[in-house]
């Protein structure tokens, strides 16, 4: 480990001890200092906890830089990169109103006593999050520690996934209230206090390896809101037409997933803003005819998944780890080939579509949600790999990494989640339907660059001669195809439905929909030529 994690865990910062020697003359005895203690939540406005703290007394808004959540398996330089910018926002952000934000390096309940040790704390502020395994158990551990220490500590929504849930047929409305809430307001001013803010450490501090993405979303709460308003007065006309092709889907989605995922933006912040477009839509029929009114209706109603999947990590946390439907236990956790995995995380798999998918996404941090599920479906069910160590590889390449929605989405792709629907992908059949003349491809695949047309998606169909006209050997310059499909496909839907078949199966998926599965009002249930998995299927943002 760097001097940086040592460093800040053993030293109190100087302006402290000065304060304590009585080199500084503020007297904080008497002060009612409440701590906001900022985590997935990086931004100024719409931030209940910062406004609730602010009108009872001065705020230390503090970050931890948690060592055990840096070094977790799902956690890359590439999400350092992005937080540690809106940190560096955020700092700038509330410097303009008087007290910069404190960053601090250290495990959670470690930091938060030190600071306790030396100011005095009359209260913790936080939002309620849904993360990983690892972030629960430290929430846990926070709350004794408070409990113990007597210091009141107030976890509040930030988004709609509701907490300590008793039923699903209440989660609608529960979210339907919170979204139409009147947004928190920040403090005009917040007074300073004299502590030493701290650095924002660079990777290389945290012992990161270097951030070797080409393409990037700039991080902060400015973009954020510039991104959205981009979105609804510019982007957003086509978005049910762009959203399924890598082509169009960079620019088509709204691009909003990494804000939403870290917090520099609410997602009541999101609806109302949308729901504010439709409603001039609304009153300009000529836009409304052209259609962009079913655009952002459609991505209304994507807001409303983002929560539903949270919601499933919420009542479950430990579908990080096993399946959602213990049934599927077993199916395929003795095939496993890290060789097969590894060609797939590397975009070497010999499918073209699949491989320029994958590159595009180690290369930006971001990729369109049905090239997502057609990466889960091709390790899962081409392959025949658990879900476990692809999702971790995956977590660590999506810069709008998001717990609740990866697992819960990894599990239905997979299909052990128990949703009627198997997601099996044909992955020559994608490109032909969402790159057909192969632009993709070759964008991100450049020793296919010479490929004609109708061999761009199946290359090993090319002869001899063709492949050497195109400059591209295949199994050398690019490799042959590491899985039949066709087979692969038989294989897969004889083992499901071995499993689907047993009766203890069905009661179990039974239970699973039970706790698990949505209550949408019945106006707003789908049509019947378009079933509940297939909207999930389409969760892109």
């Amino acid at each position: 480990m760097s001097k940086l994690w040592s460093r800040q865990q053993v030293k109190p910062d100087v302006i402290t001890r000065r304060l304590h020697s009585g080199l500084l003359p503020l007297q904080i005895a008497g002060m009612n200092i409440q701590l906001v203690w900022y985590k997935r939540d990086l931004r100024l406005h719409d931030h209940p906890a910062l406004s609730a703290a602010a009108r009872r007394g001065p705020v230390l808004p503090l970050y931890i830089v948690e060592p055990s959540l840096i070094t977790a398996p799902d956690f890359a330089s590439r999400h350092w990169t992005f937080i540690s910018g809106c940190l560096r926002e955020l700092r700038d952000a509330l410097s303009a109103l008087g007290q910069p934000l404190v960053v601090r390096v250290g495990e959670a309940v470690e930091a938060l006593d030190r600071l306790a040790s030396e100011w005095p704390i009359a209260a913790i502020w936080a939002h309620e999050e849904t993360g990983n395994l690892l972030s629960y158990a430290r929430d846990r551990a926070v709350r004794r520690w408070a409990r113990a220490r007597g210091i009141p500590f107030y976890e509040l929504p930030q988004n709609g996934v509701v907490r300590r849930l008793p039923s699903r047929d209440e989660w609608e409305a529960r979210w339907e209230e919170r979204m139409s809430a009147a947004q928190a307001i920040p403090p005009q001013s917040l007074p300073l206090l004299p502590i030493d803010p701290g650095p924002i450490p660079a990777a290389a501090d945290l012992d990161l390896p270097p951030d070797m993405l080409l393409d990037r979303q700039p991080p902060g709460e400015t973009a954020a809101l510039t991104t959205l308003t981009d979105f609804l007065n510019r982007r957003s006309q086509r978005y049910h037409r762009a959203l399924s092709s890598p082509l169009t889907a960079w620019e088509g989605c709204s691009r909003l997933s990494a804000y939403l995922a870290w917090g520099a933006l609410s997602l009541r912040t999101v609806v109302q803003a949308t729901r504010n477009r439709i409603a001039e839509l609304r009153h300009d029929p000529d836009l409304a005819a052209a259609g962009w009114l079913r655009a952002l209706t459609t991505f209304e109603s994507r807001l409303h998944w983002h929560c539903h999947f949270i919601q499933k990590l919420e009542d479950e946390p430990e579908l990080e780890v096993r399946n959602l439907v213990r049934a599927y236990d077993g199916m395929r956790e003795t095939n496993e080939r890290p060789d097969l995995i590894a060609a797939w995380a590397a975009g070497r798999t010999g499918y073209p579509f699949v491989d320029a998918c994958m590159r595009a996404l180690n290369a930006t941090g971001w990729l369109n949600f049905r090239m997502r599920a057609m990466l889960v479906s091709f390790v899962c069910y081409d392959l025949w790999q658990h879900w476990r160590e692809p999702g971790l590889i995956l977590a660590r390449r999506w810069i709008d990494y998001e717990p609740g929605i990866h697992y819960s989405q990894l599990q239905m792709q997979a299909g052990t989640s128990g949703n009627r629907a198997i997601r099996i992908y044909n992955p020559v059949k994608q490109g032909i339907d969402h790159d057909p003349e192969g632009v993709f491809i070759r964008r991100w695949l450049p020793e296919l660059a010479h490929v004609p047309n109708p061999f761009i998606h199946t290359p090993w169909l090319l002869d001899r001669t063709g492949q050497e006209r195109a400059g591209c050997r295949i199994g050398r310059d690019y490799p042959f195809p590491i899985v039949d499909h066709e087979a692969a496909y038989r294989r897969a839907r004889a083992a499901i439905a071995a499993v689907r078949a047993r009766p203890e199966t069905a009661r179990e998926v039974a239970a699973v929909f039970e706790k698990h599965g949505s209550r949408r009002p019945p106006l707003q249930r789908p049509r019947r030529s378009q079933s509940v998995s297939d909207r999930q299927l389409r969760l892109d943002l």
